[in-house]
Order: C-alpha cells, then structure tokens, then sequence
C-alpha cells in the first residue's frame, strides 16, 4: 500500500446562488479590484494508502459522491498525487 494525498474542490453548481461569493466580490470591487465572477468552494485533503493511484481516485471520488458533495447543487474535482 502506498501513502496519497488527494484533494477534493467541491463548487456550487452553475445558476445555484452564491451568497458568499457575492458579498465578498462586492468588498473586493469597494476596495477598487475589478473582477467579472467570483465563486467560493471548499477544498478538502485526504491522505488515504492504497494499492494504486487509481484504486484512491475511486475510493475518494466515493467519499466525495457520498458525503463531501451534495449532487445536487455541487460539482467536485478530484485531484490524487503521491
């Protein structure tokens, strides 16, 4: 077994409001950045041993389906490195 770090950015859905994202684009456009969107997103790491770097990529891409993201209103990247 073998020692991975994956990360997971989950993100709103696009057309699913984001009032976090709005109200810290509009301080950033009252401290004079312009900017044309902004989004907020968490990002989760994960340490996992695994036979593979596939075998994690499918272990955490479970654990993001079944937990870390709502299907409904997110979608999530996942990223496995050694």
């Amino acid at each position: 077994m073998t020692l991975y770090t994956a990360t997971v950015t989950v993100r709103l859905k696009s057309g699913v409001l984001d009032p976090e994202a709005e109200t810290t684009k509009q301080a950033l456009e009252r401290l004079g950045f312009e900017i044309e969107a902004l989004r907020s997103a968490d990002r989760f790491e994960i340490d996992i041993e695994a036979a593979s770097i596939e075998a994690a990529n499918e272990q955490v891409t479970a654990m993001a389906d079944r937990l870390l993201a709502n299907p409904t209103i997110h979608d999530f990247d996942v990223e496995v490195q050694r």
